[in-house]
């Protein structure tokens, strides 16, 4: 039997730094898209980055929102009251709120929110220190990201959540890092690596896509990643790296749409002659 779809869509930092933008995000994603969840990022980008990263310029300055890729950080960065506005906005609107956490101080800061989970990206899942605090002083649950992640450093991730007694509480997502990935990048049987690697040591398995459309994470679905995450912006023109590859609401909508169709549709029949069938085999099943 497979579970009901869980669809996070992922706003990041595509609110650009502005409350109004991620007020109408988390509006758009609750009404109109009718997601389960949307998530934000949280980063201390002087703890997170190193003075020569933090002074060097934007790789791409057409997407930068400063002087320095430091400066193009804090400015997209919203504060701990920030986010707390934004959870409230969440409940207010039906929608689970979550947020990314990149470094110590920003899991610290969120998971004192209490969100009813906290992810991991997969720049950060080796950040054994963050987790094990998170394991130690966080309940709920964690999802975490396999993008760029050797198998070996996975097995470590998985057995300091066992060897903490939260396994049970732990999500991972296959995911290939890139912005936009290529299909054939996407690598969709590595959900069946994970299921049979740690499908049974952790909650579930899930699905984070950077790709284009919304076929592939049908296909995820039905592989058994039962929860699914795609970056969302409400504009795919705007400024920002994340944009281009992300959905827009109509996009999100539909996934969520087909998804919760697919779901419906993958059961056997309850019965060999369905009555459906009944009506069409009165009618047309040849007898001699």
């Amino acid at each position: 039997m497979y579970k009901k779809p869980y669809v996070i869509a992922e706003a990041g930092c595509n609110h650009m730094g502005r409350m109004e933008i991620a007020k109408d995000l988390i509006q758009t994603a609750a009404v109109f898209c009718k997601a389960d969840a949307i998530k934000f990022q949280k980063r201390c980008p002087k703890e997170l980055l190193t003075t020569e990263q933090y002074n060097a310029p934007h790789p791409n300055p057409a997407n930068s929102y400063g002087d320095t890729y430091g400066a193009h950080r804090e400015f997209l960065e919203l504060d701990l009251d920030q986010h707390a506005q934004l959870k409230k906005w969440c409940e207010e609107a039906g929608i689970t709120y979550s947020t990314s956490v990149w470094d110590m101080t920003s899991a610290k800061e969120i998971a004192s929110l209490e969100p009813r989970f906290i992810k991991i990206p997969s720049a950060s899942n080796t950040h054994f220190e963050m987790l094990q605090w998170l394991c130690d002083n966080y309940g709920g649950e964690i999802q975490l990201s396999f993008g760029m992640t050797t198998h070996e450093e996975e097995e470590k991730i998985v057995q300091l959540f066992e060897k903490s007694n939260r396994a049970k509480d732990l999500v991972l997502f296959n995911c290939t890092s890139g912005y936009p990935v290529p299909f054939e990048d996407v690598a969709l049987l590595e959900i069946t690596r994970m299921q049979k690697s740690y499908g049974e040591r952790v909650k579930t398995i899930g699905f984070s896509g950077h790709h284009l459309g919304i076929s592939v994470d049908i296909a995820a679905y039905t592989l058994g990643a039962d929860v699914i995450e795609r970056h969302y912006t409400l504009d795919r023109t705007w400024k920002g790296t994340d944009h281009a590859a992300s959905l827009e609401p109509d996009g999100v909508r539909k996934l969520v749409r087909n998804l919760n169709a697919v779901h419906k549709a993958l059961t056997f029949k309850s019965c060999e002659i369905l009555p459906i069938e009944q009506v069409q085999r009165d009618k047309l099943k040849y007898r001699k």
